[in-house]
């Protein structure tokens, strides 16, 4: 414990012990979806594991953290594959995310934004889509959590709490955990899946981490993954689940911005 940041494999051991992760499940076992996701795509899903794009037999981590709403997430060719998927509205959310390189690594956050780029080098790419045809309004960016500052409980020894401070930008501080003590602001995305339900994907800069989290107001809990490399260095990967209990601590709002006032 202390003030120094860790690489992502460290954090994993961190959050292992009773961690208060969801169970798989089976509901989806043996299904095939039509997915419409910048044009026609499939989904096979089996037992732990999923096919898609000509990759066969993923192993991937199947969970519902509300009813008809299922995270089917897994690692193919080094790149984060998540699908979320809302089985009753028949819609889809993609998200795939990569780490930088060494040489992205190797440059500083001022070299990046100097010429025009995002802090962090880790990407993620997100896409809305459709299940069999639905017509349903698709995914969308949301500012449901913007104001808000909760604490999550991810087992008895891992406690964060997070600052939403805008749909792109949001900061994180462990309060107790193998990271006590350390903060950051970082780049993050918003997408409301259901009326009390939000997508929320961070990409961190310090140590080059993707975060993937469904958080679900009603229920007052969370469900996703951190993937990053097991040390500092670009040679292995780790992609271990991540799960809280949620509590909102406060909202904040401000009054809409003015214009100086005409004479």
């Amino acid at each position: 414990m202390g003030e120094a940041f860790i690489p992502v494999g460290a954090l994993g051991e961190g959050f292992a012990p009773e961690a208060d992760i969801l169970e798989p499940t089976d509901d989806l076992s043996g299904t095939r979806f039509a997915l419409d996701l910048d044009g026609p795509r499939s989904l096979e899903i089996g037992d732990g594991v999923a096919s898609w794009d000509g990759r066969t037999d993923v192993p991937v981590r199947v969970t519902s953290v509300r009813s008809g709403v299922y995270l089917v997430d897994g690692v193919v060719d080094e790149t984060s594959t998540t699908f979320v998927l809302d089985t009753d509205a028949g819609l889809v959310t993609l998200v795939e995310g990569e780490l930088p390189g060494l040489e992205v690594r190797a440059e500083s956050a001022y070299t990046r934004v100097q010429r025009g780029d995002d802090p962090t080098g880790v990407s993620a790419r997100i896409v809305h889509g459709a299940i069999g045809g639905s017509s349903a309004a698709r995914h969308a960016p949301t500012d449901a959590l913007v104001g808000l500052r909760n604490r999550y409980t991810y087992s008895p020894n891992e406690v964060y709490e997070h600052i939403y401070l805008t749909p792109d930008r949001y900061t994180w501080h462990c309060l107790q955990g193998v990271e006590q003590g350390l903060a950051d602001t970082d780049r993050c995305h918003h997408i409301g899946i259901r009326d009390g339900l939000t997508l929320f994907v961070w990409r961190e800069k310090i140590v080059p981490t993707l975060g993937l989290i469904l958080i679900d107001l009603d229920g007052m809990r969370t469900d996703g993954k951190l993937f990053g490399n097991d040390g500092f260095d670009t040679t292995s990967l780790v992609n271990f689940p991540v799960g809280a209990r949620a509590e909102i601590l406060n909202r904040t709002t401000h009054p809409a911005a003015s214009g100086p006032e005409q004479a």
